[in-house]
């Protein structure tokens, strides 16, 4: 095997085909990056049996061939190669490849090719979105994943297909996020849903952020048996990825939304996020920031007694009886960074409820709904 690429197409290729790879795989081939030099171009493949991840680039091929190397050790190599061509080719029987890029030169041992597994193969197309949007609605319900491995149906996001409509939701115990959007699908009556893994899919819909559409291929119905894919162009590159689905039953998290609230609060998102940023340094890791609402302003503090303490005015619109409530500062910077609106509005009915964020993109504009960001209030005492 041998071929000529240009480094930055290479480098960017292999950071999308290891970025999945286990840190520690159960079989030392998993941990293996395959590449097949056809005439015309590259693929570049990995799977560990939950994740696969495939990529296609245009490359000078003089010897065709396929190798399984280190993945993470290549991605590595190539992000810090010099702004020069890489040529990669094989020696010793395929035992050892050659990597050279200026006057650089990596020698990497080879794994067996023949004890990799089979990647599997893509699900049938279910549907289109653009790129972007794709990329923004998971990043907005992403924040609300749950990292308690012991918890796995929390570590997922669930994808609702209903007709032109999809809905993204996902939930820690503590802060619900959910996101509904509008695509393309195959079928007009394609309803479903599937539970995939979150951060597998919040790295995969960033890395087809800049894909015109991507298309989400799928297979089963909810459960640990069925797979979801993701394709996309992103430049010159054809990148596929299939995730195998989580079983287990999602918390029926609508019946958390409140449909109705008492008390509204509507303020300017960079402005309260900046004042909850600033107030939140003197809260400790478990100490939550206090909103004490009323009409016209919003105080923000934390801390008390013989600790450091903060406190902050600004100007907000606000209906309803006056109200203090406290939050876990992290989540409540995530929501409404997650907005990405001019506005935040904030819906109350007590101050022992949870509130939920949703943007607006005036202050005298009510919200679309489309994203909404429930967070649980942290118990003050006295």
């Amino acid at each position: 095997m041998k071929f000529r690429v240009e480094r930055d197409v290479f480098a960017e290729a292999v950071a999308w085909a290891a970025r999945s790879l286990p840190s520690r795989p159960p079989l030392p081939v998993l941990a293996g990056l395959l590449i097949d030099a056809q005439e015309g171009g590259l693929t570049l493949s990995s799977f560990d049996y939950e994740v696969s991840a495939r990529v296609e680039v245009e490359a000078d091929v003089s010897e065709p061939g396929s190798i399984l190397v280190s993945g993470r050790l290549l991605a590595d190599i190539t992000r810090s190669l010099p702004d020069r061509p890489v040529e990669m080719s094989t020696e010793e029987g395929d035992r050892k490849a050659q990597l050279v890029c200026g006057s650089s030169k990596f020698s990497l041992q080879t794994l067996p090719r023949e004890d990799y597994p089979s990647l599997p193969v893509m699900p049938d197309a279910a549907g289109t979105l653009p790129g972007a949007e794709f990329a923004a609605a998971v990043a907005q319900v992403a924040v609300a994943v749950g990292r308690d491995d012991t918890l796995p149906v929390l570590t997922g996001i669930r994808v609702e297909f209903e007709g032109d409509r999809l809905v993204l939701a996902a939930t820690d115990r503590y802060r619900l996020a959910v996101r509904e959007l509008h695509w393309v699908p195959g079928r007009t009556d394609l309803t479903t849903v599937a539970l995939v893994q979150g951060r597998s899919l919040a790295d995969t819909a960033r890395a087809l952020g800049d894909a015109e559409s991507v298309t989400i291929a799928l297979t089963g119905s909810g459960s640990g048996e069925g797979l979801i894919g993701f394709e996309g162009a992103a430049g010159k590159e054809s990148r596929r990825t299939t995730n195998r689905l989580l079983d287990g039953e999602f918390p029926k998290y609508r019946a958390l939304l409140p449909a109705e609230a008492s008390s509204v609060a509507v303020i300017e998102s960079s402005a309260l996020l900046e004042t909850v940023k600033r107030v939140a340094l003197v809260a400790d890791r478990n100490t939550p920031v206090r909103l004490a609402f009323e009409e016209g302003q919003l105080v923000v503090e934390a801390g008390a007694g013989d600790e450091a303490q903060a406190v902050e005015s600004l100007e907000c619109g606000y209906t309803g009886e006056a109200l203090t409530i406290a939050f876990n500062p992290q989540f409540l910077q995530e929501g409404i960074a997650a907005l990405g609106t001019a506005y935040t509005e904030i819906s109350f009915t007590t101050s022992t409820k949870p509130a939920v964020i949703a943007g607006r993109t005036e202050p005298e504009s009510a919200s679309d709904g489309s994203y909404r960001y429930l967070i649980m209030p942290v118990r003050l005492s006295g």
